[in-house]
């Protein structure tokens, strides 16, 4: 009997739980996420505000809803520029190799050589911060990683005997690498893009905790831990539920990544 695979399981109902609260905050708040109320401030957990209120007297749990939808965009987006750019890259490199892999890869390694977080400090500092400017810097931030991954599933899969076949009954080279060998890493390819999205998640957060990220009024997950630092003390709910949140859907994506692996 097959062994069941509880860290897909597991991934898989934390990220449909995260899913639920990011769908629903694109369409429906329990309160005005913007509005400020001074009665309200730094307010702890109750029923009418289930995670409290922050400095500016806004329901917590609103904001997270709001923000929770910024961060997935954020982190969607940038794992889409990586993985279609990273994707033809790698595929075209390891599949030919020889002067285009020399030419293209030497170029991943370059940018490769810099941390990810880096190149998007330097992107957003030259052409200014804000949620599409960052998904652009870390998309192409992430392009090499997503690059060099699928180079190697290209080199192991172009000696394999079905590609092999492919070339014999006269299919031409674009059909064998997108249509025989792409699906054929798509498990790797998928584990690699859940581990590109909490990547994203984190980077959103450290762009934004350095002030050049997501910019208000824009709320994002990264943007209200960056707020909440200042009352971990005074209100530690903004914090740890802010915080929570994040961590959730980092878990759930990364235990699903871990299951892929197993399966």
């Amino acid at each position: 009997m097959k062994k069941r695979n509880y860290n897909l399981l597991l991934g898989g109902i934390i990220t449909g739980i995260m899913m639920v609260l990011t769908l629903t905050g694109f369409f429906y708040t329990p309160f005005d996420p913007e509005k400020m109320d001074a009665a309200n401030k730094l307010s702890g957990i109750s029923l009418t505000h289930i995670m409290g209120c922050d400095n500016f007297g806004r329901d917590i749990f609103s904001r997270v809803l709001k923000g929770c939808g910024t961060t997935f965009t954020v982190a969607c987006g940038t794992v889409l520029i990586g993985t279609v750019f990273g994707t033809l890259i790698g595929a075209f490199t390891g599949y030919f190799g020889g002067l285009v892999d020399e030419v293209l890869m030497r170029i991943m390694d370059a940018l490769f050589a810099f941390p990810s977080l880096l190149l998007a400090l330097v992107f957003v500092s030259l052409f200014g911060s804000g949620k599409y400017h960052v998904i652009i810097a870390l998309g192409i931030a992430f392009v090499p990683s997503f690059s060099r991954i699928v180079r190697g599933e290209y080199m192991r899969c172009r000696e394999l005997d079905y590609v092999k076949s492919a070339r014999l009954s006269g299919a031409s080279h674009l059909r064998i690498m997108f249509v025989h060998i792409l699906p054929n890493i798509f498990t790797v390819l998928l584990s690699s893009v859940m581990i590109g999205f909490n990547n994203a998640v984190l980077a959103e957060a450290g762009l934004t905790y350095l002030g050049i990220g997501v910019r208000p009024p824009d709320a994002s997950l990264g943007e209200m831990l960056s707020s909440a630092q200042t009352y971990l003390f005074s209100a530690p709910w903004y914090a740890l539920c802010t915080g929570g949140t994040m961590i959730l859907m980092i878990l759930g994506f990364s235990l699903m990544s871990e299951g892929l692996k197993k399966s």
